[in-house]
């Protein structure tokens, strides 16, 4: 099945055949939901177990308080307890907003040991096909990768096609953060790539890392690849529709919510990840200073006033982006609206002129790239615009510009 990552150049005619078999899809859906719900999921196991949990007699407070709330209750807490929070419940701490990284850090190494260690097991299961051994083996070795010591796994979810999130840089010291937000077809075998690696979450994020590094070796940044939603699998009624944003714009809006400090906030969002940010954006903190979209399939909004956002919204679009043969329309809940880089949108027009295809924004050494960097240390001043008019950095101010 092609996807928004990786398709060739688009038509209404193989658009309207893609919904066409998405209706037929449907029929299907019901018992493959079914069969998912069926499942035990690790995460809210671990989560129902920190419920019923104790600590040196003492009640654990609900793993949906504020994170403010679970901040202080971490921040009573010697050392040790918190070390044995982390070995008896790693999911539930691993994923809990308001835990102070470095715990969620660790607490992710554990579970994705013996996440890995539960797939080596399924690869000797003589009742999978041996397919469904293959896919085990798959997955026990991208649980493997992520687990090395060096890594910093913000969140990781192993239900289904796995949810993960990590950080580059100290996000505990960050002055500013950045957060790139992937399109479709993400999920945690393909978070890293080996081949067009800069298609992938890790791949964008650490090539956007070392260009804010470069950039200005003074600022202390952090950017994070977020692939803590459940994205579209390929072209079909969710990527045709806002269903997977509306989910993901809730995990999104709660993540930069619980980013600790008082760091400043870029969102960097590829493909239907625009669409996440572009529902997210009117319920976001004041943090989130800058909201840049690359490759958009539109963010459903006519205009850049209705995202309802306080934050600047810049766009940018390579000339051999296939996407750009998506119609920008929404109908009936199908589309996501005006294209981003069109003037009647208004948002500000970046350069991405030496960038190639639909996943080559972050490619290193590229204007794309650059222009990403610039705004994410908050060099305003240096970004380059698409036009020689500088018309994207028209109404900044002298403060935003410095």
């Amino acid at each position: 099945m092609t996807s928004f990552d990786s398709s060739p150049q688009l038509n209404v005619w193989r658009a309207l055949l893609a919904l066409a078999v998405v209706f037929v899809m449907l029929a299907t859906t019901g018992w493959t939901a079914i069969r998912s719900h069926r499942e035990e999921s690790p995460l809210k196991a671990s989560l129902s177990a920190w419920q019923r949990g104790h600590l040196d007699g003492r009640e654990l407070p609900d793993a949906t308080s504020s994170p403010q709330r679970l901040a202080a209750f971490f921040a009573s807490l010697t050392a040790p307890q918190r070390a044995r929070l982390a070995h008896r419940y790693p999911l539930a701490v691993g994923n809990m907003n308001g835990a102070p990284v470095e715990l969620r850090y660790r607490a992710n190494r554990i579970a994705l040991r013996q996440q890995s260690e539960k797939e080596r097991e399924r690869t000797r299961d003589e009742r999978l096909s041996r397919t469904g051994q293959h896919e085990a083996g798959r997955r026990m070795h991208r649980f493997d990768m992520l687990a090395v010591k060096q890594r910093k796994i913000l969140a990781f979810d192993p239900q289904g096609t796995g949810r993960v999130a990590e950080v580059f840089g100290s996000l505990d010291k960050a002055e500013r953060v950045s957060v790139v937000v992937p399109g479709v077809d993400t999920d945690v075998l393909n978070f890293q790539r080996t081949n067009r690696r800069y298609s992938a979450p890790v791949g964008m994020a650490k090539a956007l890392y070392k260009a804010e590094r470069a950039a200005s070796p003074g600022t202390r940044t952090a950017v994070i690849a977020w692939a803590d939603y459940t994205a579209p699998d390929g072209l079909g009624l969710d990527s045709a529709t806002s269903l997977r944003a509306e989910q993901g714009a809730v995990r999104l809006n709660t993540l930069v919510r619980a980013l600790p400090g008082s760091s400043t906030v870029a969102l960097v969002c590829h493909s239907y990840g625009s669409v996440v940010c572009g529902v997210a954006a009117h319920s976001l903190p004041s943090r989130v200073t800058d909201i840049a979209v690359a490759g958009s399939p539109g963010m459903r909004a006519d205009t850049v006033g209705q995202l309802r956002t306080s934050a600047r919204v810049w766009a940018m679009r390579d000339a051999d982006d296939w996407v750009q043969d998506v119609p920008y329309l929404e109908v009936g809940g199908l589309g996501h609206g005006t294209d981003p880089v069109s003037a009647e949108f208004g948002a500000r027009i970046l350069s991405a002129a030496d960038a190639h295809g639909h996943s080559g924004y972050f490619e290193p050494g590229t204007e794309s790239l650059y222009n990403f960097a610039e705004i994410g240390i908050g060099a305003y001043d240096s970004v380059r615009c698409a036009r020689e008019d500088d018309a994207c950095l028209a109404g900044l101010s002298d403060s935003a510009a410095a």
